[in-house]
């Protein structure tokens, strides 16, 4: 017995939900690493290694500090998922369909791929306003502390498109 129809709402319910939970939590994971790798990246005099990074920030914000991001980063990865592994399925359906059966099997391998660049263009669109808030949290010391803080300060100094710009390098990865 299978938990749900394939193709269902609820199947694409359950896809989405695994999606939650497989990027939202490990992502959410690796902020310390992340937040580290980020701040390397713009001041890579002051954070000169991986453990040099740790070290600066333990010293400089404590324990806590290892933690700057955590809110957009599980939002923003979590509806990622969301999108990547639910529209995947939407995708490959819709297109399967389209081919008809017999072509979308002799084909699958290239319906796999246009389904899955389908779905994480719209995923990176999901992702891409808390990348760019856990972004600023984590390089722009002062900036602000929390997700809270970070949206509003972002929209009021350059409005929507502040929380777009990066959407392109996210489809270029």
């Amino acid at each position: 017995e299978y938990s749900c129809e394939y193709g269902s709402l609820k199947f694409y319910a359950l896809c989405g939900v695994g999606g939650v939970l497989s990027c939202g939590l490990t992502h959410t994971g690796v902020v310390p690493l992340d937040l580290v790798k980020c701040r390397m990246q713009v001041d890579p005099q002051k954070y000169k290694s991986i453990f040099n990074g740790f070290s600066v920030t333990l010293n400089e914000d404590g324990v806590r500090g290892l933690a700057k991001g955590w809110a957009p980063t599980f939002i923003g990865y979590s509806m990622q998922g969301l999108c990547k592994f639910g529209f995947y399925e939407v995708f490959k359906i819709l297109y399967g369909n389209m081919l008809g059966e017999e072509n979308a099997y002799l084909w699958r391998t290239s319906l796999y791929l246009a389904a899955s660049a389908s779905a994480e263009f719209f995923a990176d669109i999901a992702l891409a306003p808390m990348e760019a808030a856990k972004v600023r949290i984590q390089t722009q010391p002062g900036y602000a502390n929390t997700l809270r803080q970070a949206l509003p300060k972002m929209f009021a100094e350059e409005g929507v498109w502040a929380f777009y710009k990066g959407v392109a390098p996210l489809w270029m990865r």
